[in-house]
């Protein structure tokens, strides 16, 4: 079974998978080389228990302001939840492409699509606090957006859009309250910000 979730906009959008017993079916990532060519496929919390580095991608999302739409990620997500993150953030499934990925997850967690650009990609690995690493080759895309935001309330526990200088700042002052990949790519991404206009 396949629960989906509805937006006006966009109509119906699968969001959690579930078995015929009821409970949440597994997901597969793309277990790559650093280098990015695909070396395997791994059910999702195996590779994060094992450290398997895998394929993933972050997307910033700026307003005609400058503001970057951010994420309080769900308390109920696998690790990292209640914390403040990028616009949004997932992993390509086996035969799908990076960029069909990306718009299908913005679309899912943040109920709207728009034009992305890939900029550029990194590698980072991070225990966390629950026994899984988080080891990822990490696409990064930028897209500017004006229009309605309809989060998906399982995946997003809150949103906003915030001046990048405050943004630092908090960042700064409260590490903590952030994802580890968000403050490895956010100076890259300020830096990349022209980009999105060309």
């Amino acid at each position: 079974m396949i629960y989906y979730k509805h937006s006006f906009k966009y109509g119906f959008t699968p969001v959690k998978y579930w078995g015929a017993d009821g409970g949440l079916m597994s997901e597969d990532v793309i277990i790559v080389d650093e280098n990015d060519n695909e070396v395997g496929v791994k059910e999702k919390m195996e590779a994060h228990k094992e450290g398997r580095l895998h394929r993933a991608f972050s997307i910033f999302i700026f307003n005609s302001k400058g503001e970057l739409l951010i994420q309080k990620r769900s308390r109920s997500k696998y690790h990292s939840g209640g914390l403040w993150s990028n616009t949004c953030c997932s992993h390509p499934k086996p035969g799908e492409s990076i960029g069909d990925a990306a718009h299908r997850r913005l679309r899912e967690e943040m109920g709207f699509d728009c034009d992305l650009k890939e900029v550029f990609h990194f590698i980072y690995r991070a225990n966390l606090n629950n026994e899984l690493t988080e080891y990822e080759l990490d696409h990064v895309f930028i897209g500017r957006y004006d229009g309605e935001v309809d989060p998906n309330p399982s995946e997003v526990e809150d949103w906003k859009w915030v001046n990048i200088n405050d943004l630092k700042k908090d960042m700064e002052q409260n590490p903590n309250k952030y994802t580890v990949w968000f403050k490895i790519a956010l100076d890259r991404v300020i830096s990349l910000i022209p980009k999105i206009n060309q």
